[in-house]
C-alpha cells in the first residue's frame, strides 16, 4: 500500500520506491530505500511526515504515494 493510505503511528518497510528516476533519487537521498523501515507521525493536508532512519521527514501526498509499504 502506499505510505498515504498509513495512519499516524503506523509502521512498516519499504517495499518498492515508483516514480522517474529523478524522483526515487530525491527520495534515496532523503532516506527511503526498499528494505527501510519507516513511521509515519502525521498527515497533515495530504502531506506526510514520517520518520526514517530516526530523522522526522515530510513529503507531498505525490512523493508519498510512491513509497510502497
Amino acid at each position: 500500500m502506499p505510505l498515504t493510505m498509513a495512519r499516524p503511528g503506523e509502521s512498516g518497510r519499504i517495499r518498492k520506491i515508483g516514480g522517474k528516476p529523478e524522483t526515487r533519487r530525491f527520495l534515496e537521498n532523503l532516506g527511503f530505500v526498499a528494505g527501510g523501515k519507516v513511521s509515519v507521525i502525521a498527515v497533515i493536508g495530504g502531506n506526510v511526515i514520517a520518520e526514517i532512519k530516526g530523522t522526522r521527514v515530510a513529503v507531498n501526498r505525490d512523493m508519498a504515494a510512491k513509497i510502497l509499504i
